[in-house]
């Protein structure tokens, strides 16, 4: 019997490029990586235009879709993008955000409003902070060209919420840097850091991050990965034969970092971060399926439902295929 033959859409990241180089293959199964380097742009081709059998998708956008009925998308307890975020969070100079809570009433900027990133980190300053986020405007678009993030649509409709999608013509980096928006949250990092316009409100962030990890068990997902419904509902075994594949992807990218021969990353002092990262982590950092990551996603699920975003707190078991 022929293989079933998939296209997997996903980022050129080392956990997967096992799977992208052919040297882990899922038994039963020939898949064809497309490496994407944007992630929306990835997301915008598999949800608006539907060009791949599977892709790394965003989590918030999946559980959304779940929560609307009839999702088109079965999704598997695989995370290929995971980032703390309280780097991400920059402020005006000269505009007084000092302290999270001066977040409150303000002009915050973000790339999207139901992006994962900016969903985590209003959660984060919300529970972790107590900040006050129910009077800030939201200003939506892109963080470093003009126009949208992605394909432009509509703001959410939330009981609440304001939003408005920026049409000065200017990306949101400069119309932070000009003090014209008093903060952003989100993705990327202003061109002008550091340098009297624009600063991080954590510039401690790392040690913050570590901190959080210790108090919480939280290691936020941005990205998971989905399959289109119709695919994984005609061959169900597929789910099984994918995780495993993408586990061992994986794990083979973790072992290749503690080779002391030489150094599979650029980093000089790689050897030291990964006993660094264990001591605090654990040997398996980056764990996939529910059960290791539970104390996440339902923190996802839990600010996804408190922001206006998700109908319901989502039950994990039923977002995700059974892979056990």
């Amino acid at each position: 019997m022929a293989n079933l033959k998939l296209s997997f859409a996903c980022g050129p990241y080392d956990r997967m490029d096992a799977l992208r180089y052919g040297e882990i293959k899922p038994e039963g199964i020939d898949l064809k990586y497309v490496s994407i380097e944007s992630p929306r742009e990835l997301f915008d081709r598999m949800v608006l235009h539907k060009e791949f059998d599977m892709s790394e998708l965003s989590s918030s956008e999946t559980i959304v879709h779940l929560c609307e009925g009839n999702s088109p998308y079965v999704a598997l307890p695989v995370f290929p993008s995971r980032v703390y975020r309280h780097g991400n969070i920059y402020v005006s100079v000269g505009k007084g955000l000092k302290d999270p809570k001066d977040f409150a009433g303000k002009r915050i900027g973000v790339p999207l409003y139901t992006m994962t990133a900016a969903v985590f980190i209003r959660g984060l300053l919300e529970e972790d902070y107590g900040v006050d986020l129910s009077g800030v405007t939201w200003v939506q678009g892109a963080a470093s060209h003009t126009g949208s993030h992605g394909e432009e649509r509509a703001p959410p409709a939330i009981p609440g919420l304001k939003i408005k999608n920026n049409k000065t013509g200017k990306p949101l980096f400069q119309l932070l840097a000009e003090g014209e928006i008093d903060g952003f949250i989100g993705t990327g990092t202003p061109a002008d850091i550091g340098q009297g316009r624009t600063e991080r409100l954590f510039p401690d962030y790392v040690e913050r991050e570590k901190d959080y990890f210790r108090r919480t068990g939280i290691h936020p997902i941005m990205h998971l990965v989905a399959m289109r419904r119709e695919i994984y509902e005609q061959h169900p075994w597929i789910a099984r034969s994918l995780y495993r594949a993408f586990v061992a992807a994986k794990d083979k990218a973790w072992s290749d970092l503690h080779n002391t021969g030489a150094n599979r990353s650029m980093f000089p002092w790689v050897h030291a971060h990964v006993t660094e990262t264990e001591a605090i982590m654990g040997k398996d950092p980056w764990p996939y399926g529910i059960e290791a990551n539970r104390k996440t996603l339902t923190a996802l699920t839990r600010y996804m439902h408190r922001q206006g975003l998700a109908s319901r707190v989502v039950a994990l078991e039923e977002l995700f295929a059974p892979v056990d």
